[in-house]
């Protein structure tokens, strides 16, 4: 979980695919939803870690994301694990699925949202695998900037 939304929800962020992955290019997806995920996700029980998208039929599914069921729905509650249809435009779904398909990159979420009209957002990226050597990399500079900050502060 992170900051707090335009609506008070929290914004899911999945940290670790900024750390596994270097982002190419990054779109904003909707997500169909039914009422009791909504309510689950505003209450911030969901978890997109492991989370990536996949191509169908010409369509955009989210798979592996993790959203809790919600407690007041009873019966006709959701399944944690079910496929979410993403909703783009047709041009950026070709686009997507062309990158996908040519340059062999991965489609993968990076947060859940609420937008400035109340509807549930998803910031998916583009992505390219990082090595290990780069992981280290990365590692080393967060360090050499939580470092610098302290001295500082001093």
């Amino acid at each position: 979980m992170g900051e707090k939304s335009a609506f008070g929800s929290p914004t899911i962020q999945n940290r670790k695919a900024r750390f596994d992955y270097q982002v190419v290019e990054t779109f904003e997806a909707g997500i169909m939803l039914t009422g009791s995920e909504v309510k689950s996700i505003r209450l911030g029980s969901v978890s997109i870690g492991e989370a990536f998208a996949l191509e169908r039929n010409g369509e955009l599914f989210l798979t592996n994301a993790t959203i809790s069921p919600y407690a007041g729905a009873n019966k006709f509650n959701h399944s944690p694990k079910r496929e979410r249809k993403l909703l783009l435009k047709s041009k950026e779904i070709k686009k997507i699925i062309g990158e996908i398909t040519r340059s062999r990159l991965t489609l993968v979420p990076l947060e859940l949202y609420f937008n400035a009209h109340g509807k549930i957002k998803c910031k998916i990226a583009l992505v390219i695998g990082k090595k290990s050597y780069d992981k280290r990399q990365t590692e080393k500079d967060r360090d050499w900037a939580r470092q610098k900050s302290r001295l500082l502060k001093e």
